[in-house]
């Protein structure tokens, strides 16, 4: 696979790490690229995920990404606060960057097309939409996906009974995340709500994601309880977050991840 740098033609110096001028990027040429088609295989329920989830800027994910071994069994993905910072240009170049699976984590609440039409060119292989946006949105989202070759995510975040929304959708999504937020890691007693996973796949035949401040345990735990794919966020020292640091041994770190999916 071609590097990135073979990718883009960049007049810039991307080793300077002090580089933050992204809109520098040329991009010409680029829609021709023959995408890697392992990034559009289906998931697989008898498969176990690793999603590293990149939610600061695309300068991170330029450096970090490129330490990660390639696996198909590793998703990367454009976290919120990435795609709010980088727009869907960033979410192209982790795409052009990975050559596999990259998760456009959307968390669509309403304008389920257009939002779709902005992954138009990205090569994003699934996305987001919360759980509680309208049945409306919800049952939009997922048939659009369907119709442009992405895997659809529902995002439990904030949801008590999962059960209760995917009863009133016309057909379920690819994918359940079971989500407990960046901002409930600090408080006591919050934890992943494992307890559904069981109960969502006695009635749905889909894949189910747990996130939320995952470590080594936490990871060791939803593989435990049932889940297909575990996501672990991309943190510094200063962000007070549980995750993979980023100054940290990239290949390393993830290489004992992919052993507790084992």
């Amino acid at each position: 696979m071609a590097s990135f740098l073979d990718l883009f033609k960049i007049s810039v110096d991307l080793n300077n790490p002090n580089f933050t001028n992204f809109n520098q990027i040329n991009f010409s040429g680029v829609n021709s690229w023959d995408f890697n088609l392992k990034s559009k295989i289906p998931f697989k329920k008898n498969e176990r995920y690793l999603q590293i989830a990149f939610n600061n800027d695309l300068s991170e994910a330029i450096r970090v990404i490129p330490k990660i071994p390639k696996n198909p069994n590793i998703i990367i993905e454009a976290g919120t606060p990435f795609i709010k910072k980088e727009g869907i240009r960033g979410i192209r170049t982790l795409s052009l960057l990975w050559g596999g699976k990259v998760v456009a984590d959307l968390k669509t609440i309403d304008g389920a097309i257009q939002e779709l039409d902005f992954l138009y060119n990205t090569n994003a292989s699934c996305a987001t939409v919360l759980a509680n946006a309208s049945v409306e949105t919800i049952n939009l989202f997922i048939s659009e996906c369907q119709k442009r070759n992405i895997e659809s995510m529902v995002d439990m975040i904030g949801i008590e009974d999962p059960l209760s929304v995917l009863r009133k959708l016309k057909k379920p999504p690819k994918v359940i995340v079971i989500h407990k937020g960046r901002d409930e890691e600090s408080t006591n007693g919050k934890l992943i709500k494992y307890r559904h996973i069981n109960k969502i796949r006695s009635k749905y035949d889909v894949i189910i994601s747990a996130a939320g401040g995952v470590d080594e345990k936490e990871a060791r735990s939803a593989i435990f309880n049932g889940a297909n794919i575990v996501v672990i966020n991309v943190v510094n020292s200063s962000d007070g977050l549980t995750g993979i640091n980023s100054y940290g041994d990239i290949s390393k770190i993830v290489a004992k991840y992919l052993e507790i999916l084992k």
